[in-house]
């Protein structure tokens, strides 16, 4: 039943040269960039239903822009469920940018009758599944709370909840150092207990995509591997 269920869903923009993972460019070609993109929501999917073996997760995939199912799906695991998430749908005030994607995301996930939802970077190809795991099954248990997944480089990758908090999107320097502190700071002011899980990193630099060719832990992430073989990235990207 969806009602003892956590959604989670990655935030999965269609990959297209020119328009995906932009800040691997260079030292990726814009099309090298799309094709790791669309290699790096396989294998988060797949993780996905990996993690959904041990925990009662509904794998998602929150998608934008709208119109761009199809393209979507074409990476996706078998089996993942889509939720609109462009930023198009009405917004409190001060949610705004990527925050309003964020919002969106969590609110269609959660009228879906899932009692909580996470979303997730696409961006964490080699996430090891315990963490979602973790971060389920923390959401589930009694009470109100959170769960971040903060990221080394002072984002987060993963941002659970049982209900739709705006504060939390709100008046957020998205794409900055300062995310991850700032969406602690707005839990404390609205009362939220914000369990962490553990650190991870997002792969949006030249200097993680070398730490991501390098990597030995973690989850296998076998389509991003096979990308990076077929695409020669190992070879110019130093670790």
């Amino acid at each position: 039943m969806r009602d003892a269920t956590c959604a989670v869903a990655v935030m999965a923009k269609a990959p297209r040269a020119g328009l995906s993972k932009t800040r691997l460019c260079p030292p990726l070609a814009p099309d090298q960039a799309a094709a790791l993109s669309a290699a790096f929501l396989r294998d988060t999917t797949d993780n996905l239903f990996a993690a959904a073996r041990e925990a009662p997760i509904s794998p998602y995939a929150a998608y934008a822009p709208a119109g761009s199912e199809g393209i979507v799906k074409l990476h996706l695991a078998p089996g993942t469920a889509l939720v609109l998430a462009d930023g198009t749908a009405p917004a409190p005030p001060g949610v705004e940018g990527f925050g309003r994607c964020l919002f969106q995301a969590l609110e269609g996930l959660l009228a879906r009758g899932h009692a909580a939802a996470c979303v997730l970077s696409s961006d964490v190809p080699t996430l090891p599944t315990r963490l979602l795991i973790d971060a389920a099954r923390l959401l589930l248990e009694p009470g109100e709370r959170g769960v971040l997944g903060p990221c080394d480089d002072g984002g987060y990758y993963l941002l659970g909840l049982k209900r739709a908090h705006a504060r939390l999107f709100a008046d957020i320097a998205w794409s900055t150092d300062a995310v991850a502190g700032t969406t602690r700071r707005r839990a404390a002011e609205i009362g939220l207990d914000l369990v962490e899980i553990e650190a991870w990193y997002d792969v949006d630099d030249a200097a993680a995509l070398g730490r991501m060719c390098a990597e030995a832990h973690g989850y296998g992430a076998p389509a991003t591997r096979a990308a990076l073989s077929r695409l020669g990235i190992p070879d110019s990207v130093p670790a």
